[in-house]
């Protein structure tokens, strides 16, 4: 064929060319083999979104960002197109959330159902070319920035407080008083020491020696105890001891002489009327002595 060179290095370019436009895609994550369908969405701060990011359903990916167009005049600066795969059908209230996509800080968009649920049977789906509802979810780092920002920016409000009253304390009078009281008890201590320093060297040293004569001096007591005979002392208080305790045993035997006299009743009564006896006979004998003695300075007269 005369054309047949010029027909085979054609049909290479296209080959070329879709490969290279097929390739082009798949790097950027888009297979041109699934069909999409587009939709739009409108933000006023991006966090760093940026072309090919991806679209995700419950964390699974179905689509990217296509384009990011800006308009600096508007409050809501950036107009973002998505793609995402066709059998995807967005039910009605659907919000297209900016969220952080990782820990190194990467941006993407989710794509939040209501309530989390499929569309219904009588609910229309939006439709393909529609702007979405938007919403930004900060990411765990800024949140944590956030509430450590505001800790710190709270903390910090109570440091100035915190020197604001040291200020105040400082530059009143409380604080002189306070350093003046201070002062005053160093001295009051110092003065106190220097007794104390005069003290230890006039009276400890006489009391030292009065303790170390009061030692010597039991020590002598203790010599002297054991060199006295303390064994043959309590031997005859134990001898002591022993008679005493036979006087007592004698006095609690009734047959016996003390025992008789004590638990006896017939002898105790028999001595008590001896003794009424005797004292009756010397209260008749004062009464009535010439009963009982006669005597003349002449001699007797017989009777």
């Amino acid at each position: 064929m005369k054309h047949a060179r010029e027909i085979k290095v054609g049909v290479l370019a296209a080959v070329c060319l879709f490969l290279l436009i097929f390739g082009f895609n798949f790097l950027k994550g888009v297979n041109i083999f699934s069909p999409t369908n587009s939709y739009h969405a409108v933000y006023a701060h991006l966090h760093g979104l940026e072309e090919q990011a991806a679209v995700y359903i419950r964390g699974h990916k179905v689509g990217q960002v296509d384009a990011i167009r800006y308009d600096f005049k508007q409050d809501s600066a950036f107009t973002v197109d998505i793609s995402i795969f066709k059998d995807i059908v967005l039910p009605q209230g659907t919000v297209l959330a900016l969220i952080s996509d990782g820990l190194l800080g990467g941006m993407a968009l989710e794509l939040q159902f209501p309530d989390q649920s499929p569309i219904s049977n009588n609910q229309l789906p939006i439709e393909r070319g529609t702007f979405l509802t938007t919403t930004y979810v900060p990411g765990l780092v800024e949140s944590v920035q956030t509430n450590v920002l505001a800790h710190i920016d709270q903390a910090l409000l109570d440091v100035d407080a915190l020197v604001a009253e040291l200020k105040t304390q400082v530059e009143g009078e409380h604080l002189k008083n306070t350093l003046e009281n201070v002062d005053r008890i160093s001295s009051d201590l110092t003065g106190v020491s220097a007794d104390l320093k005069q003290l230890m060297k006039t009276q400890v040293p006489s009391i030292v020696h009065n303790a170390d004569t009061a030692v010597a001096n039991f020590n002598i007591i203790v010599a002297d105890l054991k060199e006295a005979n303390l064994k043959q002392t309590f031997a005859r208080v134990d001898t002591a001891v022993g008679g005493l305790n036979n006087i007592i045993t004698d006095v609690r035997d009734e047959k016996g002489t003390l025992g008789q006299l004590i638990y006896n009743k017939s002898l105790y009564n028999h001595i008590d009327a001896t003794v009424i006896s005797a004292d009756s006979l010397l209260t008749d004998l004062k009464a009535h002595p010439k009963r009982y003695v006669q005597f003349s300075l002449f001699g007797k007269k017989d009777k």
